[in-house]
């Protein structure tokens, strides 16, 4: 009989450990499938970055997973939830799709933006694909400008710039 309570016992804390792990797995923004690479430091030592050579493209998603047969890069971002996603967060999610495709051979249907309170799934089309090439190719050929004119209105941008102690056009 002490048997039978120890295996119960077993069964029940394999149950409670299983839908544990499956909360935190959705609250991470994680889809179904195997985790193949992480850069979440918590979960142990840093996987290399991926690398594109032809592209000069490199990345590091914060996680792949793999399901059945495909592997979607997630992205996890902390601040404030948005009704949609920004478009920088969208053409990173872009980017790590090209990568994947790149260097696992397999294109990536979508990738996944988390936000604190709501997942994003962003479709990884031909089109966002083009646009995403044309945006490598813009900032291919600013990286070369002696002059480059600040891109926004928006003070708090600057006070985070790594470029705010030499830039002549800061706001903040």
């Amino acid at each position: 009989m002490t048997s039978l309570y120890l295996a119960l016992a077993l069964l029940l804390l394999a149950i409670a450990l299983f839908w544990l792990s499956s909360r935190q797995r959705r609250s991470a923004g994680l889809p179904g499938g195997r985790v193949i690479y992480t850069d979440m430091r918590a979960w142990g030592a840093v996987e290399k970055p991926l690398y594109d050579r032809l592209l000069d493209l490199t990345g590091k998603p914060d996680y792949l997973v793999e399901q059945n047969g495909q592997v979607i890069p997630v992205e996890i971002k902390s601040e404030r939830t948005p009704d949609a996603p920004y478009d920088s967060h969208i053409f990173q999610v872009a980017a790590y799709c090209l990568l994947v495709e790149k260097i696992f051979s397999k294109r990536p249907p979508y990738g996944i933006i988390h936000y604190p309170d709501r997942d994003f799934a962003v479709d990884y089309t031909p089109q966002l694909e083009a646009t995403l090439l044309d945006v490598l190719a813009d900032m291919r050929r600013d990286e070369y400008r002696a002059n480059m004119e600040r891109s926004h209105e928006e003070a708090h941008r600057c006070v985070r710039c790594g470029f705010r102690g030499v830039c002549d056009q800061r706001l903040a």
